[in-house]
């Protein structure tokens, strides 16, 4: 008897697919196709007007020393980011899954955070920053640090830095935490029998097991480093101070939403696309070979 799964008729594996197909079509080729479209058109800000102009939109960012700028923000913005989460929520996942009292009440303290929404984040952590009356500005200054995130570029960065990393630990810690729950404990304990201690049995076992989840974070950190810290840098720094903080996604914003040019927007947009998705096979065609499935 076979079990191999049989349609009667080919359309009903379609009729599957197709809200998932659907849904990719509406929310992601076409706003692509239409963000191409759009980065070869010179607009007015109403729309009332609009001139094809080819590839100047791409030719003007080459000669923009802002974007150059802005872009090197982002490289330095997204790796940062998710280094730091990526090896913080390790730390805390390998804490939390050996046998203490209270673990499930630390649990799930570590994974609220995720729930909270990025520029809601953004506003928390700037409040504690805040120069006049934020806590950790006030302890920061207590042991003589210059602190302030609205004139100093570095602060500024920093702080976006942690309030992006905050809000990302959560779900790193999840997938973690799973990972290390579905170790055998007999190779661990057959290696601490061996006499490895407990740094030896980390990196020649459990981390190498880790590998696919610590993979596929990777990728998921950096992309939620590009995109989705856009509403933490908008609650906290709009970008500033001058355009300290300004990664692409918010000079794509910024250009088009604030200053207006819709095509120049556009163009930011699908070279941004293509960062990421280039990226992410670099990672997949190089990372991914040190990976152990």
């Amino acid at each position: 008897m076979s079990n191999k799964p049989t349609f009667n008729h080919s359309a009903f594996p379609i009729l599957l697919l197709a809200p998932q197909l659907l849904i990719t079509f509406v929310f992601f080729i076409w706003p692509a196709a239409q963000a191409v479209w759009q980065s070869m058109l010179l607009e007015d800000p109403f729309g009332l007007s609009t001139e094809f102009v080819g590839a100047d939109n791409f030719m003007a960012l080459i000669g923009d020393t802002s974007y150059y700028s802005s872009f090197f923000t982002t490289l330095f913005f997204s790796f940062s980011v998710a280094a730091i989460a990526l090896l913080s929520a390790l730390v805390l996942a390998v804490m939390a899954d050996r046998v203490i009292k209270g673990a499930t009440g630390y649990k799930t303290l570590l994974v609220w955070p995720y729930a909270v929404a990025p520029a809601v984040a953004g506003v928390l952590w700037l409040f504690m920053f805040n120069p006049t009356v934020g806590v950790l500005a006030h302890a920061l200054e207590a042991i003589g640090v210059d602190w302030n995130p609205f004139i100093h570029s570095g602060d500024a960065m920093t702080m976006v830095i942690i309030a992006s990393t905050w809000k990302q630990i959560s779900y790193n810690f999840l997938f973690f935490l799973a990972g290390l729950q579905s170790i055998p404990r007999s190779l661990i304990e057959a290696a601490a029998i061996d006499g490895a201690g407990p740094g030896k049995r980390f990196l020649t076992i459990i981390f190498p097991l880790l590998s696919p989840t610590s993979f596929f974070l990777l990728v998921v950190n950096l992309v939620y480093a590009f995109f989705e810290t856009f509403g933490v840098i908008h609650a906290m720094t709009q970008g500033g101070p001058g355009q300290s903080t300004t990664t692409l996604v918010y000079k794509v914003y910024a250009d088009g939403f604030v200053g207006l040019d819709m095509g120049s927007s556009a163009a930011q947009s699908v070279v941004l696309m293509i960062l990421v998705g280039a990226l992410t096979v670099i990672q997949f065609k190089y990372v991914e070979k040190k990976v152990a499935y």
